[in-house]
């Protein structure tokens, strides 16, 4: 079963349980992937609806900080709350050794030296972590490496 069509899946289960909060956020997925494909004028492939699920995931994630730093703990919780429905579709993400392990390889890989080199390392991780591991915090990692 494709990605896109266990979404659709979810949304049906989710309307049938009368779950509104579930439903919102899934339909908002759905409204994303269409959009995407609207404009790409393409049939959404599972990478590609996972990179939409990603961009989601990430504008909750900015979102539910802003909201923390603006003390509203409510809107927070409900993007908290859309980062744990949309996080069903991700693949399971890396642990902190395996990110560190991947790391190792992509540093060894591109044989980076310095600082300088990040951008090398993160293009080489990029395949590798996509949907497993946050890239900012790869990025961070990869800086902290690079600087020592």
């Amino acid at each position: 079963m494709s990605l896109k069509a266990r979404i659709q899946d979810d949304m049906k289960a989710a309307l049938r349980a009368k779950d509104s909060a579930r439903l919102s956020a899934v339909r908002l997925l759905i409204a994303a992937i269409k959009q995407r494909e609207i404009d790409e004028r393409v049939e959404l492939d599972d990478s590609a609806v996972m990179a939409t699920v990603e961009k989601l995931v990430k504008q909750r994630r900015d979102a539910a900080t802003q909201y923390d730093a603006a003390n509203r703990p409510e809107l927070a919780a409900n993007e908290r709350f859309e980062i744990d429905v949309l996080s069903a579709y991700l693949p399971e993400a890396l642990s902190d050794t395996e990110l560190d392990a991947e790391i190792d390889a992509a540093l060894a890989e591109s044989k980076a030296s310095s600082p300088a080199d990040i951008g090398r390392v993160m293009a080489a991780l990029k395949p590798r972590l996509a949907g497993r591991a946050d890239m900012s915090e790869a990025s961070r990692r990869v800086r902290e490496k690079l600087s020592r």
